[in-house]
């Protein structure tokens, strides 16, 4: 599947000042240092826009943003081109950046915003730059699964005891993130075999990580496959704290790519290369204010130095994560496909 027809008709837009749905990339005119800056954001409005409000009230400039899947964003940037109204792309995953970085609309980021952050968590070609960090993990409840059959790899959840068990989120980036580096790792036969099989298993599909990690703990699911933040999202709107839930983190072993860790990044579009909003824009979300935000409040990784974990959580460094390379998951089109190929989504 071309991203360009993963997008039908208008994305659905959420806006904190005035960006149009339809026909903004036509009339689309970047005036450095107007105070106004356009986001393309493949996070979730719900856990990103109260930090584009607070940057927008501090720096005074006007942030419109529009949201939808990072695939989707990916999809909306190959459309347009050099049409596109957008200053930023704000993306749920590397995979996703490295899609856009290869269709050319990317600029090189600066050497003092890429030294920020460790070198493994930013683009080698220097187009994009991770901004947290975030583990994929199985949810399960401490009811339906106990400790010692939590399995070793991911590959185990296409066996008869996880039948009908697992949720699964097909279409959300995390997930479409988690497939590609399957391929890269095991190659595509082997990616189309777990996939099969895992289909074959009767998984129950989710929209997005937050119903499955609700639905864990509600005992409605024995486990999902989700990034480890989400169980603190729900821990948070349950008034509650996250040993305090059924649902709980099992992170794989031994560099198994079900413990594949990814991050959020931004690239800079060509047009705004040299726009001081846009970098007074990427250097918030890479200074302490906003990776303490995104500590405390999404409970994702910081990337930059100084800046604590979220509490409970295994230290960044420690994950048994497995040996990808984030640059090499670019191949966004041939994900979708096999996903849609073996009728998960």
């Amino acid at each position: 599947m071309n991203l360009r027809r993963a997008v039908s008709g208008c994305l659905a837009v959420a806006v904190v000042v005035g960006l149009s749905a339809c026909g903004g990339a036509e009339k689309a005119a970047n005036v450095a240092g107007d105070k106004k800056i356009t986001v393309y954001s493949g996070r979730s409005e719900t856990l990103v826009k109260p930090l584009l409000e607070k940057f927008q009230r501090q720096s005074g400039i006007t942030v419109q943003v529009r949201y939808g899947t990072s695939a989707q964003m990916a999809a909306q940037l190959a459309e347009e081109g050099g049409r596109s109204p957008a200053d930023v792309f704000f993306s749920q995953d590397a995979g996703a950046l490295g899609a856009v970085a290869k269709g050319g609309n990317l600029a090189a980021l600066p050497a003092e915003v890429l030294s920020k952050v460790p070198e493994v968590y930013r683009s080698r070609s220097e187009l994009w730059v991770g901004v947290t960090g975030r583990s994929r993990v199985l949810v399960y409840n401490t009811d339906l699964v106990p400790a010692a059959e939590l399995p070793k790899s991911v590959f185990e959840l296409t066996g008869p005891a996880w039948k009908g068990k697992i949720g699964v989120a097909p279409t959300n980036g995390s997930f479409q993130a988690f497939v590609t580096a399957l391929r890269v790792q095991h190659g595509d036969a082997k990616a189309k075999e777990l996939l099969t099989q895992l289909k074959a298993n009767e998984p129950e599909t989710r929209d997005g990580n937050v119903q499955i990690v609700a639905d864990v703990n509600a005992g409605k699911l024995a486990a999902g496959l989700v990034n480890h933040y989400y169980v603190y999202e729900v821990a948070k709107e349950q008034g509650t704290t996250p040993d305090k839930l059924k649902a709980q983190l099992h992170f794989f072993p031994d560099g198994d790519v079900g413990a594949l860790v990814n991050v959020a990044g931004v690239g800079v579009l060509k047009r705004s290369a040299t726009d001081p909003d846009t970098r007074a824009f990427v250097d918030y979300l890479l200074g302490t204010e906003g990776q303490t935000y995104f500590a405390e409040q999404t409970f994702e990784y910081p990337l930059v130095a100084g800046v604590s974990a979220p509490a409970g959580l295994p230290a960044l460094g420690t994950l048994p994560a497995p040996r990808i390379d984030l640059n090499d998951l670019d191949t966004l089109d041939a994900t979708i496909a096999l996903i849609k190929a073996v009728g998960l989504a």
